[in-house]
């Protein structure tokens, strides 16, 4: 329809002409309130970065010579890590003469990736940086997928909380019938 005639008609119906597709041929516009567009286009803008995953690396720092409690609990945080759906950096210090023995570093660095190799992959192979040696891993899940999961999680387990307080509240309510009353 003729541009004079929409805009007559917007007026008519106290609404904006407000132009949605301007490559399309011919131009696409509609009648609608566009302070009540503008606002709902703002919602889903900010919905969108709501549901946006920042991805984050962590850090984890080790030493050629680390003790088997101390790498059991250090990997226990690469595995946290990789379940929340962020990137690990894993970095080896060498200090004086380790700096001669690389491959004890890079050996190291093998048996963690090898040991959380169902959460994550290896990003970026062990690499000599100076004195550290770098390995960067990353979550086979994406950290979305890893913040539903988490969610629904906490759901059950509230849920599951619930259910046994409401199961304990009915259980104390039935003793307390059965008991007589003593007067």
């Amino acid at each position: 329809m003729p541009l004079a005639k929409a805009l007559e008609l917007a007026q008519e119906y106290d609404l904006d002409l407000v132009e949605v597709a301007a490559n399309a041929r011919p131009p696409v516009c509609k009648l609608m309130d566009y302070g009540k567009f503008k606002y709902e286009s703002a919602m889903k803008a900010r919905e969108a970065r709501k549901n946006q995953a920042h991805t984050v690396i962590k850090e984890m720092k080790l030493r050629p010579k680390i003790d088997p409690h101390d790498y059991d609990t250090k990997k226990g945080h690469v595995v946290r890590f990789l379940k929340q759906g962020d990137k690990v950096k894993i970095t080896i210090m060498f200090r004086g003469r380790e700096q001669s023995r690389p491959e004890l570093g890079y050996r190291l660095l093998q048996r963690l990736a090898e040991d959380v190799q169902d959460l994550g992959f290896v990003e970026s192979n062990p690499k000599q940086d100076g004195r550290n040696m770098i390995m960067v891993l990353g979550p086979h899940k994406k950290k979305t997928e890893a913040m539903a999961e988490a969610r629904e999680a906490q759901a059950a387990r509230k849920a599951e909380r619930q259910g046994v307080s409401a199961a304990d509240d009915s259980a104390e309510q039935e003793q307390s019938a059965e008991e007589p009353a003593e007067a």
